[in-house]
């Protein structure tokens, strides 16, 4: 059986007004869905924690898949924010890979900061259409590092670099993922040793 996409969101609002209700509801519905889960959310919990009645909840989210996929969204534009931003001034392919490592401690600093995020990586694991999301946020990840890597000199044949890019972002996130489900000691373990392993892995395949 085909799984539904998630339903959209209705138009944000324009008027200042509404856009801080909908913020509140979204901060609402992160904190509850960080604190029980969201199979365990319901519409009204999240209306009665934001103060706002049923009806103007429904106004701007249909159902609690609108309101999950708009977090998911979300979260994922932090992260690609953050890969940004620590890898725009990257010069030289050492810089990448010291870069590297800091995506990976940063990344799984916002799982800490957000724990909706985990949650929320969880039901995508179940449902197609959130996993389409995911796969459509790492994608991003992977064409900024592609652009990256060829502003720092590597050459190579696009289809093969594109591909490169994609796994080393599907394994940084995989491994955060990872390290958000096991105690803070062994994670930190299992970060480090990607960071290491990804740095040279790095260097081995494009360092002259």
């Amino acid at each position: 059986m085909t799984q539904a996409m998630p339903s959209q969101p209705r138009k944000l609002p324009s008027q200042q007004r509404s856009r801080e209700r909908v913020e509140r509801i979204l901060a609402v519905a992160g904190d509850l869905i960080a604190e029980r889960g969201s199979d365990a959310v319901k519409m009204s919990d999240i209306a009665d924690g934001a103060g706002v009645s049923i009806g103007s909840l429904y106004q701007y989210f249909p159902d609690k898949g609108a309101v999950i996929r708009t977090l998911a969204e979300r979260y994922n534009q932090i992260g690609r924010e953050c890969v940004e931003r620590i890898m725009v001034d990257v010069a030289s392919l050492d810089g990448l890979a010291e870069a590297l490592k800091v995506v990976v401690d940063e990344y799984y600093g916002m799982f800490q900061d957000y724990p909706a995020t985990r949650d929320i990586w969880s039901a995508t694991l179940a449902d197609k259409a959130l996993r389409d999301i995911d796969a459509e946020d790492t994608r991003a990840h992977a064409a900024f590092l592609e652009k990256v890597l060829r502003k720092v000199g590597v050459e190579g044949d696009g289809t093969e670099l594109t591909s490169y890019a994609l796994l080393v972002m599907y394994l940084l996130c995989a491994t955060v993922r990872l390290a958000i489900t096991l105690p803070d000691d062994e994670a930190r373990r299992v970060l480090d040793g990607y960071k290491v392993m990804a740095a040279r892995d790095l260097l081995a395949k494009f360092a002259a």
